[in-house]
């Protein structure tokens, strides 16, 4: 069979960060005789040469090549990339992984759309990732119809045959931004980009010991002059105008003004922030006309004007303001709606932990010269928030905790000035309600609730909560299709989150009161605070001290309040005995669970009586008492063993 992709791994003293990228690759979905995956160790010095030629011996997918220290993964990649002999190339680093579909979906969406650079969906690990870029699927992408340019990381499938009509490579040598230059070129010239978006291709990660190539402290002055090489690939292919300023202002907005900005600035020690700054200063004046920061938001095009008038202790005075500065989002109500939920929410800005106040009688008004002193600057950015909040969004994702993929609801929201003082200052505030839908999330797991909130040019994310008060209403578990979910308050924050897959107490069974169950002729009858979109089947067990019975059951959203209702016919052959009960929610499901109800069935002359889950007998407790005891027991020798009888 043809090789349908190469995947291309440069490897420098990765230690034990290689093996979760291994494993991925090990565990694709194409299949094994369509891809090859080469390792090219640039001079590795720890275990890991030795580990790649056991891995290539036993795995014929996995070839290594190695070769001399380059100084970076420009010449690695390109080696890879001749001895590539897939259809398309995939650039993988050596701490990152995949997810164990993505080549098979990338390829396959490459092909059906003629792409000759397929950009796939990037959960971040410790470090960011785009997210603009993966609201949804983009079979046919550009830069001026999709922020294509913030997604620079190598990290793409891109067609071989491309990379040799157009002669692209990548730069080598010790050097910084080798990607930006590669990916840049890339976008410019393929007759069609496609972003898959509706699936975790790529895992970017930040090791634990932040030692990641990209996290180290970097030289300014070498940086920005490589920098200088990816605006010069734009210029090459671009025309004077808004594209091309628009393509610019990536690198300005991410690159420069970003790294200029609150604690990320602040936290440098001050000989290096001032050469950072230099060095950024140097670049704005030199290649950036006034288009460019003209369409940065409020707040970034103040810290272009100080950087491109060289005040430094200005940016630095502006970077103390903005640390205290960040999103907050409270809940609202939160309830189920035929199969999805429905969660309402505030969200504004903070200053200081108080609300952030406007002036009420703001107006637009362009940058036109640099603003005199730090009061002058906070003014304009406050004026220009208050004339641009029609503009502010308020989005809320669900993260998945292990992996960090996220994913965007539908969110509708307004937008409110609310009064402040004597009516001559307004907090700002976006009132939403998103409308999640559990069968669209991909994994069962733990998925917490973030608001990202987009306003006068602060783009930041937080969790939706504190839930108000003590008395917060735990919001009812559902059961979607044959999946179990649970929303709940996180402790002791008090933040929502989602738990797919849930089962057990957690599921808010053990709130069912006695007066919530009925017995007669033979039925079985249960209020459950549990939401159904509709019917759906469970199944029942009834345990007794000799026997164990089990019957079907429907579950059906209840008429009259929230909640369901458990209807069952009694098995025949219930005997004189008590049965305790329990159900499973979700009978269907390769997880599927029984969980205990907080009541048992007492049968005898002809009748079921509802009654509370019978203690344990005096026998058992006396038997969990000794073995409690045995347990102290043997702790306390074995505490004497180790500490040599002190």
């Amino acid at each position: 069979m043809p090789v349908k992709v190469s995947v291309i791994v440069p490897v420098y003293n990765p230690g034990i960060y290689i093996e979760d990228c291994i494993s991925s690759l090990q565990r694709q979905s194409l299949p094994p005789d369509e891809f090859e995956v080469i390792f090219v160790d640039d001079g590795s010095t720890d275990e890991t040469p030795a580990r790649l030629d056991a891995l290539a011996a036993e795995d014929p997918r996995m070839k290594v090549i190695h070769q001399e220290n380059s100084g970076w993964s420009g010449k690695p990649r390109n080696v890879g990339i001749e001895a590539s002999r897939g259809e398309f190339v995939m650039f993988v680093d050596n701490d990152d992984y995949l997810g164990d579909e993505a080549l098979e979906r990338m390829y396959d969406y490459g092909t059906a759309n003629g792409a000759d650079v397929v950009v796939g969906k990037m959960a971040g690990k410790n470090r960011g990732v785009p997210v603009e870029l993966f609201r949804r699927n983009r079979p046919r992408a550009t830069v001026e119809n999709a922020p294509l340019i913030d997604s620079l990381t190598p990290h793409k499938m891109v067609r071989r045959a491309f990379l040799d009509r157009i002669g692209l490579r990548f730069p080598e040598g010790r050097r910084r931004l080798e990607d930006h230059v590669f990916i840049a070129e890339a976008y410019l010239r393929a007759e069609n980009v496609s972003v898959l978006s509706d699936y975790v291709c790529y895992y970017h990660i930040r090791r634990d010991d932040g030692s990641n190539a990209g996290f180290e402290r970097f030289d300014p002055v070498g940086y920005f002059t490589n920098l200088r090489e990816a605006l010069d690939v734009v210029e090459r292919y671009t025309e004077p105008g808004p594209v091309r300023d628009r393509l610019f202002r990536r690198w300005l907005r991410v690159e420069m003004v970003e790294r200029l900005r609150a604690r990320r600035l602040l936290n440098l020690p001050d000989d290096y922030r001032r050469e950072l700054f230099g060095a950024i200063h140097e670049v704005v004046v030199e290649r950036f006309g006034p288009g460019v920061a003209a369409g940065l938001q409020p707040t970034q095009q103040v810290i272009a004007a100080l950087t491109a008038a060289d005040r430094y202790d200005d940016v630095v005075a502006f970077a103390e303001w903005e640390t205290g500065v960040a999103p907050t989002a409270a809940p609202g109500d939160i309830e189920w709606r035929d199969g999805s939920l429905r969660i309402g929410f505030t969200a504004e800005y903070l200053s200081d932990g108080e609300p952030m106040l406007f002036p009420a009688d703001a107006e637009a008004a362009p940058l036109t010269d640099v603003p005199k002193d730090l009061t002058e600057a906070v003014r304009w950015v406050a004026s220009e928030t208050v004339a641009r909040f029609g503009q502010a969004t308020a989005d809320l994702l669900l993260r998945e905790r292990t992996s960090a993929a996220q994913y965007f609801q539908p969110v509708e929201f307004t937008h409110e000035t609310v009064p402040a003082g004597d009516g001559e200052e307004v907090r700002l505030v976006l009132r939403g309600t998103a409308t999640v839908d559990p069968a669209a999330l991909p994994r069962d797991g733990a998925w917490d609730a973030l608001v990202r909130v987009k306003s006068g040019g602060w783009t930041k994310e937080c969790r939706l909560g504190p839930a108000p008060g003590e008395d917060r209403p735990t919001p009812l578990a559902g059961v979607v299709g044959d999946r179990p979910v649970l929303p709940y308050w996180t402790t002791p924050h008090g933040n929502l989150s989602l738990e797919l897959g849930a089962r057990g107490k957690r599921l808010g069974l053990g709130r069912v009161q006695l007066g919530d169950v009925s017995v007669s002729d033979e039925r079985f009858r249960v209020l459950l605070p549990v939401h159904v979109p509709g019917d759906s089947e469970v199944r029942l067990r009834f345990v007794s001290s000799r026997r164990i019975l089990e019957t079907p059951g429907t579950l059906s959203p209840a008429a009259d309040r929230p909640g369901s209702v458990l209807d069952a016919v009694l098995p025949e052959d219930l005997s004189d005995e008590v049965w305790r009960v329990a159900v499973c929610l979700n009978p269907g499901s390769d997880l599927a669970r029984f969980a205990g109800l907080p009541f048992a069935l007492r049968a005898g002359g002809g009748s079921v009586l509802v009654t509370p889950v019978p203690g344990p007998g005096v026998a058992l407790r006396l038997a969990r008492r000794a073995r409690r005891m045995l347990g102290a027991a043997r702790r306390k020798v074995n505490s004497r063993i180790r500490t040599g009888g002190r």
